[in-house]
């Protein structure tokens, strides 16, 4: 007889709980409690569930024991999809990629499976959002020639796997995780059970047979991937597709990776024949840059191991309502609320009657605090009205005394500003480097402001 019987999870940390309550107990989040059906536990007469010991294949080795090679990757020829990874994809690996509606993952996941066909490697591309032509319209505009590439328009888990064991699949791209559904499960397709329990078992399908499972996740209003966060947990490497629908750049961010190392990032163009890998992406970025005038200041980011050299823009004005405005693109609001504040007390330059603009070019994201002199940088020049050298990039973290702390991974940054073009960066005083560009050390945020008004 079977017997199946639910319990509410948390759509964020994952807890699960026995009734549903509108706050979760153990992260605190409200109205984030969704139902999750338990798969059936089939039982024998007596009630008892069935707790027979099954031999395993693969009995417990001591780690000594093992022999030490190097898993080979299998490279898609896409540069920048394969730098995010790692390296090339690793046999029997299971990677999420993340990202919003239209963003372009079908395309870059289509690209790849074409390349991996040129390559000699067996795919399997599954959908069920799209139906085999609509695939084939999409492949017709791709430069990629993806027409070795099989396809099958599925949403049933056991017959897309019936179906990647059968042709010997050795990549399977599931598209998407949100619309797979397994039968030893009840709940409509993209519930919370579905989708840890299809991950979990696509999981397990990859370590056994072999294959290397991409999944497609759609991503919420909040950022993260619809489904518990546990999701994240179950796969080996998580990856994020973003960018602006407005800009042609995409960026390809890995926030977990098992294989290789994490924050690394890859960029794309979007042309009319699908993407295209950005070999040299500081210079992309500093392309559109106009020197002479006001407001824009260079600095340099650490994406993983890899320098970026991006431009802050910042705009103040006369604010012509009560309250000033506070608008920041590709910067934390709060972020840029602190530095006004250091900026006009320790700074001694008065900003709280402006109307502050803060923009990150590129679609950038700011996510470490090295970028801070850059910004303050970028707003002594727009409220004087003074462009700050062409050639300068700014480089340090500012304390809420308006001191100037020095940044890691320094000696990389300048030497991607120099190979740029540039000849002057600011630091902190305390930096302690040996490069071909001129150094300016700044003390306190005071000295920068002096600087750049003189």
């Amino acid at each position: 007889m079977a017997k199946a019987s639910s319990v509410f999870r948390c759509t964020e940390c994952g807890a699960e709980q026995p009734k549903w309550a509108g706050r979760c107990d153990a992260c605190g989040a409200w109205n984030t409690l969704a139902e999750e059906p338990l798969a059936r536990v089939t039982r024998r007469k007596g009630g008892l569930a069935d707790r027979r010991l099954v031999q395993t294949a693969h009995p417990p080795i001591r780690l000594s024991d093992l022999q030490s090679t190097e898993t080979a990757r299998w490279r898609t020829g896409l540069a920048e999809f394969d730098f995010v990874l790692g390296g090339g994809i690793v046999p029997g690996s299971l990677v999420l990629v993340g990202g919003e509606p239209g963003i372009g993952k079908s395309t870059l996941l289509l690209q790849a499976a074409a390349r991996l066909e040129q390559g000699g490697i067996r795919t399997l591309y599954a959908s069920g959002e799209e139906s085999p032509e609509q695939l084939r319209m999409r492949s017709s505009r791709l430069r990629d020639e993806a027409g070795a590439v099989s396809v099958v328009g599925e949403t049933n888990l056991e017959n897309i796997m019936h179906h990647a064991a059968t042709m010997g699949a050795q990549v399977v791209f599931l598209d998407s995780i949100q619309t797979t559904y397994t039968e030893e499960l009840e709940g409509a397709p993209g519930n919370v059970g579905q989708v840890r329990e299809c991950a979990a078992r696509l999981m397990r399908f990859a370590k056994e047979a072999g294959p290397a499972v991409f999944l497609v996740g759609h991503v919420t209003k909040g950022g993260g991937i619809a489904g518990p966060r546990t999701l994240e947990h179950i796969v080996d490497t998580v990856v994020y597709f973003e960018g602006e629908a407005t800009l042609d750049h995409r960026v390809l961010r890995a926030v977990k990776n098992r294989f290789g190392s994490v924050d690394e990032i890859g960029v794309f163009r979007m042309t009319g024949a699908g993407l295209e890998p950005v070999a040299d992406a500081g210079a992309e970025f500093l392309a559109g840059r106009h020197t002479g005038v006001s407001g824009s200041a260079v600095t340099a980011l650490m994406e993983g191991t890899r320098p970026l050299l991006v431009e802050i823009q910042a705009l103040a004005a006369k604010s012509g309502f009560g309250t000033p405005q506070r608008v920041a693109t590709g910067l934390d609001q709060r972020r840029l609320a602190v530095l006004l504040a250091v900026l006009e007390r320790r700074g001694g330059l008065a900003v709280s009657a402006l109307d502050v603009f803060v923009n990150v070019t590129g679609g950038v994201r700011l996510l470490e605090p090295s970028t801070d002199l850059a910004v303050l940088a970028a707003l002594v020049s727009s409220v004087h009205d003074r462009p700050v050298p062409a050639d300068a990039l700014f480089l340090g973290e500012v304390g809420l005394g308006g001191e100037v702390r020095p940044v890691s991974g320094l000696e990389r940054r300048l030497a991607e500003a120099q190979r740029q073009g540039f000849r002057r960066v600011f630091v902190s005083a305390r930096s302690r480097i040996a490069s071909g560009l001129d150094v300016v050390g700044i003390e306190h945020i005071g000295e920068l402001a002096r600087r750049l008004a003189a």
